[in-house]
């Protein structure tokens, strides 16, 4: 498992394993899981040498934060590297009016409110703490703060001033003090974490999505300012929701949707050209982010120990370079997108 040592722009010092575990899945996004194949996973990720874990008050209302508490338990601290989100609070409320009805199954009963306010940021920390079991954490990233969560452009105006007046704040206090070593922005789109960056001193972002083989968009603006600065890049969603593991078949998920005929048809035509080089669609897609320098780590989800063999063997896979020549020339990929020497 390849280390990728990251100097953030504020100076602090963090050791991401390529490959992460992320934990929304261990939240009971979509089904219920088992406490002990929950755990079963989170020890198969560890066996494997995976050392990097995000998770989110979001992820099961708190569900996820709880299981990585019995996890990490004993594990030195400083062995593994940690992230979670601020931006919401939970709050206690009946089980009908719970957030997340039909996304989130067999959680605690509590409702999400937003608050990026300086003491909204300090008090949705303390209470992750509390939930993890430990007293710090590496990275916090503002959960969330884009349009595709927050439906108008006037909401997420509200929300990022309502963050850079007093939960950045906040955020650069906690920092300052050592309780994390980095701060950033967990997001949908990357033109709220341009934003971000150009309005703070932020050092990392995670970004799901909007940096894979199937979008590089990023690319045009964001991601050169991100090297420029020294910023740091978790990618999330590498297959943008599953479309790039399951293919596109029927059915398929773009963007926790059902895919668009446009989006089938252009990830067909990026499989067919894989396939010409005796590489799986899904590998590609998991090794092609990693390939720029900006970013640290991706971070798929997994529900089973099975699964986390599963993108180990994924990402162990060699890319022939014509593949990402191909992809090029066939207008499939954008020509500045780095790719292996």
């Amino acid at each position: 498992m390849e280390i990728r040592r990251f100097e953030a722009p504020s100076g602090a010092s963090l050791s991401f394993t390529e490959l992460g575990c992320g934990t929304a899945p261990l939240g009971n996004l979509f089904a219920a899981l088992p406490e002990e194949q929950a755990q079963a996973t989170l020890d198969a990720a560890w066996k494997a040498g995976i050392r990097y874990y995000d998770t989110a008050p979001l992820y099961g209302l708190g569900l996820a934060e709880t299981r990585l508490n019995h996890f990490l338990r004993g594990k030195p601290r400083d062995s593994y590297v940690l992230s979670t989100k601020v931006g919401r609070l939970l709050e206690v409320c009946p089980p009908n009016e719970r957030t997340g009805v039909g996304k989130f199954f067999d959680t605690p009963s509590r409702r999400e409110v937003y608050d990026y306010g300086y003491d909204g940021i300090m008090r949705s920390l303390e209470t992750s703490l509390e939930r993890l079991g430990v007293d710090r954490v590496d990275v916090i990233f503002a959960h969330d703060l884009d349009l595709s969560n927050h439906k108008t452009q006037e909401a997420v105006d509200a929300h990022f001033e309502e963050l850079m007046a007093g939960g950045y704040r906040a955020m650069v206090k906690l920092r300052d003090e050592g309780v994390v070593k980095a701060i950033g922005a967990g997001v949908n789109e990357w033109e709220i974490c341009q934003r971000l960056a150009e309005a703070g001193d932020f050092d990392i972002f995670l970004l799901a999505g909007r940096y894979t083989l199937l979008e590089q968009e990023s690319l045009r603006t964001f991601l050169p300012l991100c090297e420029k600065r020294g910023i740091g890049i978790v990618i999330g969603g590498a297959y943008n929701s599953g479309i790039l593991a399951s293919g596109p078949k029927e059915g398929a998920f773009y963007n926790y949707e059902p895919a668009p005929q446009p989006i089938l048809d252009r990830v067909a035509k990026i499989e067919e050209i894989c396939g010409c080089h005796g590489v799986k669609l899904v590998q590609a897609a998991l090794r092609f982010p990693l390939v720029h320098p900006a970013i640290v780590s991706v971070i798929p989800g997994a529900t089973s120990p099975e699964q986390i063999a599963l993108n180990m063997d994924t990402l162990s896979v060699k890319i022939p370079p014509t593949l990402w020549r191909d992809l090029k020339e066939a207008g499939l990929m954008r020509p500045e997108a780095p790719v292996p020497a």
